[in-house]
Parts: C-alpha cells; structure tokens; sequence
C-alpha cells in the first residue's frame, strides 16, 4: 500500500513506486520510486531526464524545492521551467566513486546531481556556468542549502565542477554542508597599452659568395 510520503508526494509529482532493493552490501533502501515529473501549481508538468530512482522523502524534498523555489527564481528569464536535467541519482557505489569508500548517498537513494534546467524556449541554463547570472545562481544555491542538508559543487572539490549534488543525509546536531561556490567569469589577460615593444636588433648583413 502507498506510504504516507507516497501520498504527499503524490499531490506534486508524477512517479512510479519501485519495489524495495536490499543490498548489496549498503546499497538499497525501501520506498523507493522512480520520479517522473513534478507538478506545479499551474498544472504544468516539469519532466526530469532522465527518470531518477530516489527515497520517497529524498523526491518529496526535491519537487517542493523546484515548485517552491527554483521555478520563482527562473521566472525572471520570461520562460516557464519545462525539464531538469538529472546527471545521476540512485546507483551503488562508494562515494565520488572512490573503491573502498563509505557507501554514497546516491547508493541509498538520497541524492541527485543536477547538471541544470531546460526552459520552454529551449534555452539551457546549466547551474555551474559562470556566465549564468550570478544572482541567478547565488538564489538557487542559497534557497538549496536551506532545503537540503548536503549541497556539493564548484569549489567542493573536483567531482563537483559540473553538476550540483543535493542530498538529505542527517547527521548529528542537525549538520549541514553547504559548498558551492558561485564563480564569476574569468576577466581577460590585462593589456599594457602606450609603451612601445622593443624589436630585435636587425641581423648583419650577409656577404655575398663567389660561385666556383
């Protein structure tokens, strides 16, 4: 029968409940499902591609943080939020995929990495562009740390260059992290203008050869 998250859950998001993976070793969880969509409050869908399998609370988590947050902070691009582009959620492996590390979040099917958002014009806007508005990205990264305990991307460490990683782990005393570092563009090489650039003296003059 449906859990109470699957119920909540069901009221903003499209999913399909998944059965119950036990192992191996740490890897697995119960009320897993797989996410489809999320609902907003207009009706429209925002697909996620591909489908993630994720914890019930994990994807509960993540629909209200789009309807509630990313999809306010998009509106100022003049283009409905249309896809998410999901770089990886359940999979079993150590963590950034290290052999004989802790068993990762993804493993347990608390996490998504993120790449970025389609809108409905076609536009991509991908979370760890530097030429994506700073504000922009500086919303999102904020309003995720206040939703999920694990934020990892840009300035985390190298495997989070290129996507933003959400999990909800609970540690203790409510620890948070929050590592995410909005980048701005790198300005280009300062140029010296006014001061000649001295040449190469020019070379000798070569004395002609007699033909034998």
């Amino acid at each position: 029968p449906p859990t109470d998250c699957d119920k909540r859950l069901a009221a903003m998001a499209v999913f399909t409940p998944k059965p119950t993976l036990a192992g191996p070793g740490a890897c697995g969880g119960e009320d897993l499902i797989e996410l489809h969509a999320v609902l907003l409050a207009d009706g429209s869908r925002v697909a996620i591609a591909p489908k993630p399998t994720l914890r019930c609370d994990m994807a509960e988590s993540f629909a209200a943080w789009l309807r509630d947050e990313a999809v306010q902070r998009l509106k100022p691009l003049n283009s409905p939020l249309r896809t998410v582009v999901n770089e990886d959620s359940y999979e079993c492996r150590g963590r950034n995929r290290v052999a004989g590390a802790k068993v990762s979040e993804h493993g347990k099917g608390n996490a998504i990495d993120v790449r970025g958002f389609i809108l409905a014009d076609r536009r991509k806007i991908v979370l760890t562009d530097v030429t994506e508005s700073k504000d922009l990205r500086e919303g999102l990264r904020d309003s995720a740390c206040r939703r999920f305990t694990t934020v990892l991307g840009p300035g985390s460490d190298a495997y989070h260059e290129q996507h933003i990683h959400l999990d909800v782990l609970e540690r203790r005393a409510g620890y948070r992290i929050c590592q995410w570092a909005v980048r701005e563009p790198t300005p280009p090489a300062m140029v010296v203008s006014g001061e000649a650039v001295p040449l190469p003296p020019p070379r000798p003059p070569v004395p002609e050869t007699r033909k034998l």
